[in-house]
């Protein structure tokens, strides 16, 4: 996947439109998981839509935006004149994304960091393990990463080579396949979800917006997908402002991500920046 820069934090709260910022880098999608037939049901949130009511409100609905920077998608956090920050890890899961970078759970533990964790149903079955051991720790929320790591589109547009959702009932099954599955084994509501490469099309934040759950982006790149080295991570959190949401990766040990976090996050706290999950400032 392509490198890229890390973007300056902007916007505030939730759903907004995005601001300027550049791709993230994602790992490799590996075999996609089906999701044919009845998709089993999520916790229904308070007014959520159907898919039969999505799909008769949507279908034949041509989306107006396409990226990282659509109407809908959180990509900031409402920081109210405190200076918090939102450190978020994607777990994507598939052919060489399912691994899982104890070092950098520690360094959060040790460090007592919150972070919210996005985690694709590929990713929870390839470790068990590890996701009942971070359940289990008030540090983390686990989050939804969809259930084949697709962008998420209602026409199939593709990002960094990997198709994306091709209609409504793609989108809705992307979203709430995994989502059923988090909530049976976690016993709660998951209502953070970002999809795979943190691609949408306007219509998709919809219709996750109306399935009561809230599409989630990111203001800065913290680690490229898990492609910068220590040094790049350490710039790149330089881009932090109050409220801003950054994406790094836990599924690739082998990579920089923990290295350049334990000099990361010591310099964040020096500046006075206190680390929180979403959910303390979304939900």
């Amino acid at each position: 996947m392509p490198q890229s820069a890390s973007p300056s934090a902007s916007g505030q709260g939730a759903p907004a439109t995005a601001a300027t910022t550049t791709p993230a880098a994602t790992t490799t999608t590996g075999p996609a998981t089906s999701t044919s037939g009845p998709v089993p049901s999520a916790t229904r949130q308070p007014g959520a839509a159907t898919v039969a009511e999505l799909e008769a409100r949507y279908n034949g609905v041509a989306p107006r935006a396409w990226g990282l920077q659509v109407p809908g998608v959180v990509r900031s956090i409402p920081a109210d004149g405190a200076k918090v920050v939102a450190l978020t890890f994607d777990a994507c899961g598939g052919r060489g994304g399912s691994s899982y970078d104890a070092a950098l759970v520690d360094l959060l533990r040790r460090n007592q960091v919150k972070a919210t964790l996005f985690l694709n149903y590929r990713w929870i079955k390839a470790n068990p393990n590890a996701v009942r051991d971070l359940a289990d720790d008030p540090l983390f929320e686990l989050a939804n990463h969809g259930t084949r790591h697709q962008p998420l589109s209602v026409r199939g547009r593709a990002a960094y080579g990997i198709a994306g959702t091709r209609d409504v009932r793609e989108v809705y099954e992307e979203v709430e396949t995994n989502a059923a599955f988090m909530e049976r084994m976690l016993g709660r509501p998951v209502p953070l979800f970002r999809c795979g490469t943190a691609f949408y099309d306007d219509v998709a934040a919809r219709i996750v917006h109306d399935l009561g759950r809230y599409a989630v982006g990111f203001s800065v790149n913290g680690d490229a997908g898990a492609t910068f080295t220590a040094p790049q991570i350490v710039t790149a959190l330089r881009d932090v402002r109050p409220g801003s949401i950054v994406i790094a990766h836990l599924n690739h040990p082998e990579r920089a991500t923990a290295a350049g976090l334990r000099r990361g996050i010591p310099a964040l706290r020096r500046e006075g920046y206190e680390f929180v999950q979403l959910s303390d400032r979304l939900v």
